[in-house]
């Protein structure tokens, strides 16, 4: 029965407040809704916060991350790594490209893919490497850069295009969806790979109803005038000319160089995001509050393992806020999912293991191939984490928590 003097507790309600909704009201009376100056205004703001060459937007994480495969050459006869342990769309756009996705197990306490993972996965055929930043925490960054830059590597990879011969080497893609103001070596995520991956879904930390977002951080044998414009097009089905663009040169032709998408973020969201990035800072801070006090209230649990927020090189985005409960399975996580239900309190799990998911099943994935992501998925719950969550609830949150895992230890069927 729930508790009539507790109030419901979302997982992650997205936060949107008046300022929001006026930005998006003045969007809507300016005549201008889809890709334009406030598109352009935002993709600038974006760039000076995560200190990056140059960043774009479009309609989801999973069209512009797939894009960059395009972009990169990814197809037929190649491999790309990533992990067991994420959420379907990193292995689709693989699939949409006609590629292999080459599922890595991930390490049981970072829960990312570790460095010796990779290089253990790694075959000549293999052209991209994306791991993901599960929960806000990042990926060992510098390894993985560093790793892929050696001579060894270099040596063995065989380009098929000019865009793969500039690089030399396998393009590093990273999943970051969660891990926006996430922080790496004191530099924000998304200067470290040679494209950065961000989501702005409705149940990101900063969010743009849907949409998303590509950091460049290329090489400098890569043109970045010429790659960004080529990114540009192809969001609006190869168009040499944006709308904009077409209403600022005064002339109405154009050109269509390629066979392009339509994946271009709108102004619309483009004004929300404007707005949510404005107190992100803030909101951000709060994040890390609420993950430190479950923290606080949690460490003393023999049971419960605590997700890492920080370490001498990383710190997360405190996206997620995700623990592993030692000896449970996922009976009994779903059982303690119900009963924190009927106290009031949503919580989740991050995420399904790829070979359970019948179309990697399909493709042969056997998940006793990757034993740590098993066991993870057997564990794991994710609670809530959001700006408006109060610190009342998260106690209230960790003490029904440890209530109901100890009783169902204690009568485990």
């Amino acid at each position: 029965m729930l508790d009539s003097s507790k109030r419901l507790i979302g997982f992650a309600p997205p936060s949107i407040d008046e300022e929001c909704i006026a930005a998006v009201e003045r969007v809507l009376r300016s005549g201008w809704i889809t890709s334009g100056p406030e598109l352009s205004a935002f993709e600038m703001e974006l760039e000076a916060y995560l200190l990056s060459q140059r960043v774009l937007c479009f309609s989801s994480w999973t069209t512009a991350c797939e894009l960059a495969l395009r972009w990169f050459g990814i197809g037929p006869g190649d491999d790309v790594l990533i992990p067991a342990m994420t959420y379907a769309a990193t292995a689709n756009i693989v699939l949409h490209c006609g590629a292999r996705p080459v599922l890595v197990d991930i390490d049981p306490l970072e829960r990312v893919v570790s460095l010796e993972n990779l290089k253990a996965a790694w075959t000549p055929h293999t052209k991209a490497v994306m791991p993901v930043d599960l929960g806000g925490w990042p990926v060992d960054y510098p390894g993985i850069s560093q790793w892929l830059n050696s001579a060894p590597i270099r040596a063995q990879f065989l380009p098929t295009n000019e865009v793969q011969t500039a690089f030399g080497r396998p393009l590093f893609l990273s999943d970051a969806a969660h891990s926006f103001g996430a922080t790496c070596e004191n530099a924000p995520v998304g200067t470290q790979a040679d494209i950065t991956g961000f989501s702005f879904h409705a149940v990101k930390n900063l969010t743009t109803a849907e949409g998303g977002a590509l950091s460049f951080a290329l090489p400098p044998a890569l043109d970045l005038e010429k790659t960004t414009a080529w990114f540009r097009a192809m969001a609006l089905h190869g168009q040499s000319k944006s709308a904009l663009e077409k209403s600022q040169s005064g002339t109405w032709q154009y050109d269509v160089v390629e066979a392009g998408y339509k994946c271009n973020m709108t102004d619309i969201q483009a004004a929300i995001g404007r707005s949510q990035l404005k107190t992100y800072p803030d909101h951000l801070q709060r994040r890390k509050a609420i993950a430190t006090r479950y923290s606080q209230a949690l460490s003393p649990v023999s049971w419960c393992t605590l997700p890492l927020l920080q370490d001498a090189q990383r710190e997360s985005a405190y996206h997620l806020y995700s623990i592993r409960i030692e000896g449970f399975d996922s009976k009994q996580r779903d059982a303690l999912m119900q009963q924190l239900k009927n106290d009031g309190i949503a919580t989740n799990v991050h995420f399904i293991p790829l070979p359970l998911l019948s179309l990697h099943r399909n493709r042969g994935e056997d998940l006793r191939n990757y034993p740590e992501s098993a066991a993870c998925f057997q564990e794991q719950l994710s609670l809530p984490i959001h700006v408006q969550l109060l610190d009342e609830d998260v106690d209230w949150i960790a003490e029904r928590l440890q209530f109901h895992v100890e009783k169902l230890m204690r009568n485990p069927t």
